[in-house]
């Protein structure tokens, strides 16, 4: 490797440029054709150059003579060290002559010949001089290197430092003075390559500080943005139809964490807390009616929309009895049903004894509930799932809700007032779409069925028991606040029929003590104020036992839910059978029911299914079999399966075709499902008509329609 003073022109091409702008003549004549290389040449030998000479040069060349010829080798040290190949680069005049001019020399010459002498004797000095001040800008050259490793020396002044010393050699990235010297180059500075020690110059350090300020900065604020855009307590946990998508919750910007009064904060009133604020109106506000937040209203809304042609908008009378309803239900949304999302309890061993939304939010504790149920709020129905039931013929939606969208009691694990916001915005996206809603208590205190979609499975609570009067109390309050509510202007016309408890099991519960309940209820409600239809369930008992019951109470429907699957005696009827089953026996039932001189009056189908068997994962409970391949062994002799009971000459009795793809469905099964559900349909309008069970499941697919 090269030195680091040593001249490199294909290192330096800027000293090349120099060099070659500045040509010695010494040169070109010393390589002249009439000269040898180490001889002088005199002025008799070299004619070319006196026939060529002007007066200015021939005097001053005779100066030069004369001066010489009077000196002694004592008179001229410099020229007693030099050799005369030396003294040939120091001085271009001794290429001439030093025999004697025969011509005098002018005054005006012998001038111009001390001045020139007089330089020539001070350039022994001056290189001194020069050769001093160049060896002391090396040393200082050297400490400015360190000085830039540590970055205390700008690039401007280097680079000015280099433009004055034309002599000094650039500095290079890798190679050249810095890297033979020991030093590299790097990202931020010079370092050292033999002290084993990393330096970084200054700008890494202004970096360094400045990524530092910026984290300390930029982490609150994405803490706090994530918590405004849903990312507070509802901000994960696992649900169904996660689809990954967040909500973008736009709406929060327009408002701020400060306009939340502090005991509000971190509540169900606080919509920095909401995982989903989408057509939520986020704009703080405590008022309540009945006891019930308005927060997530918006105070406008248009009853002028319709379903379909085919029926009257919201603000037009629905004529009930002539007009059939053709509804379908959102289950297993705000009132958690495992066979809907099974997601929720297929994590879960059996042993543990996760089983229904009790056990379930009892498990994962307040906040993991919260969150958890929140997303699957939030996810699993949602404002274009009312834009395609529109869209597929409805004109009416039965809505299940649990208890606890209103308020739970000590020892409840439920996850209280979240699906309260989601049920009003439901209520809004039905009326953006023109449905009309049938409002489905779904889940009463104490569990009005014990049946894992009451909230828990197990025994009834519910007007039996020790606690079973204060569950029914606690159900009245419920519906003093509800009908409360739902009796405002908002809701006269969207709102269409009010149920009071859905299934009460009366088949274990004395009948008359749910009647007596029912009759107290509806009487609140008409308190209240609302005018809509009540809907109160058969209780299992049979519509034909029915007639004459409740004769008091106004503008009440019986509801009754036909399906053939969980009764065992049914479950095999061969598919022809079924349809009849559905044509004639149904039929014969609503028909008989919904006249009011042989039956009870009023009658609708609030739940039907077009499924042929209950092989549906979790249809008949978590991690429990099923009648169809006889794998449901209970403690009830009554209700214990433990025989296939699929229809003769069926063949094997296997579920793998029920639960299959509906696309692996053969043409001839898609016909009968078809037929099935028509039948069904055509038996049920002869009363007031029906809702479908179930609008959307996870893998379910012939209990939705969504699906099918």
């Amino acid at each position: 490797m090269a030195g680091p003073h040593k001249r490199d022109s294909k290192q330096d091409p800027e000293r090349t440029v120099r060099s070659h702008a500045r040509p010695r003549r010494a040169h070109v004549e010393r390589n002249s054709p009439h000269n040898t290389p180490g001889k002088r040449s005199s002025t008799n030998e070299s004619p070319d150059r006196q026939n060529g000479e002007t007066p200015e040069r021939r005097e001053r060349r005779e100066g030069r003579e004369k001066r010489t010829s009077r000196q002694t080798p004592d008179q001229s040290p410099q020229h007693r060290r030099r050799s005369p190949e030396r003294r040939r680069r120091q001085d271009p005049t001794s290429y001439i002559s030093s025999e004697k001019s025969p011509n005098p020399l002018s005054l005006d010459s012998l001038a111009k010949l001390d001045a020139y002498n007089e330089k020539q004797s001070r350039r022994p000095q001056e290189k001194e001089r020069l050769l001093v001040a160049k060896e002391k800008d090396r040393g200082h050259e050297r400490r400015q290197k360190g000085r830039v490793a540590s970055g205390r020396v700008g690039k401007d002044k280097s680079r000015h430092r280099r433009h004055i010393d034309h002599n000094r050699e650039k500095r290079r990235v890798v190679s050249g003075p810095l890297a033979e010297e020991g030093y590299i180059r790097k990202r931020g500075g010079y370092l050292p390559e033999d002290n084993g020690k990393k330096r970084f110059g200054r700008k890494f350090w202004l970096f360094a500080i400045s990524v530092i300020l910026l984290l300390v900065i930029l982490i609150p604020v994405g803490v706090y943005v994530s918590r405004k855009h849903g990312g507070g307590q509802n901000s994960s946990g696992e649900g169904s139809s996660d689809d990954g998508a967040r909500p973008p919750n736009e709406n929060l910007k327009g408002i701020d964490e400060s306009d939340i009064p502090s005991a509000a904060k971190n509540t169900y009133l606080d919509p920095f807390t909401w995982y989903d604020t989408t057509d939520f109106n986020v704009t703080y506000t405590d008022e309540t009616v009945g006891g019930l937040s308005v927060m997530g209203l918006n105070s406008a809304w248009d009853d002028g929309t319709q379903a379909n042609e085919n029926v009257p908008p919201l603000n037009k009378d629905w004529v009930y009895g002539t007009m059939p309803i053709r509804g379908i239900n959102i289950g297993g949304w705000l009132s958690i049903e495992p066979f809907i999302t099974p997601s929720l309890f297929k994590s879960y061993k059996s042993n543990q004894g996760i089983i229904d939304e009790y056990t379930l939010t009892k498990d994962l504790g307040p906040q993991k509930a919260a969150k958890m149920l929140e997303k699957h709020y939030a996810k699993f129905i949602r404002e274009d799932d009312f834009k395609q039931i529109q869209a597929a013929g409805f004109d009416h939606v039965r809505i299940s809700y649990a208890y606890w969208a209103v308020t739970t009691y000590p020892g409840d694990p439920y996850v209280p007032k979240i699906s309260w916001r989601y049920l009003l915005r439901a209520i809004e996206y039905c009326r953006m779409y023109g449905l009309r809603v049938n409002l489905d208590l779904h889940a009463l205190p104490g569990s009005q069925n014990g049946w894992n979609h009451s909230g828990r499975q197990g025994a009834i609570g519910w007007l039996n028991g020790t606690d079973g009067d204060s569950n029914a109390q606690r159900s009245l309050d419920i519906h003093t606040q509800l009908s409360t509510f739902f009796a405002q202007p908002r809701y006269k016309n969207v709102i269409a029929i009010y149920g009071l408890a859905n299934e009460p099991k009366m088949i274990a519960l004395p009948t008359s003590v749910v009647l007596d309940w029912e009759t107290k209820a509806a009487a609140i409600v008409r308190k209240s104020g609302m005018q809509q239809y009540l809907v109160v369930g058969d209780g299992f008992l049979g519509l034909s036992k029915w007639k004459g019951q409740l004769s008091g109470v106004q503008k009440v429907v019986l509801d009754v839910h036909q399906y053939t699957i969980f009764n065992k005696n049914q479950i095999n009827f061969p598919h022809q059978k079924k349809i009849q089953y559905a044509c004639q026996g149904w039929t014969d039932q609503m028909k008989q029911s919904n006249n009011a001189v042989t039956g009870f009056g009023p009658t609708i189908c609030g739940e039907w299914s077009q499924a042929d068997t209950d092989c549906a994962v979790f249809l008949n409970n978590v991690n429990t079999g099923s009648r169809w391949e006889g794998t449901l062994p209970t403690s009830d002799p009554t209700t214990s399966v433990t025989t296939p009971h699929c229809p003769p000459n069926s063949g094997t009795c296997s579920c793998d075709k029920a639960n299959a793809d509906p696309s692996a469905y053969s043409d001839e099964y898609k016909q009968w499902l078809m037929m099935y559900a028509e039948a069904q349909m055509a038996s049920f309008e002869t009363g007031w008509g029906w809702f479908y069970w179930t609008w959307v499941t996870e893998s379910a697919p012939q209990w939705s329609w969504k699906v099918c």
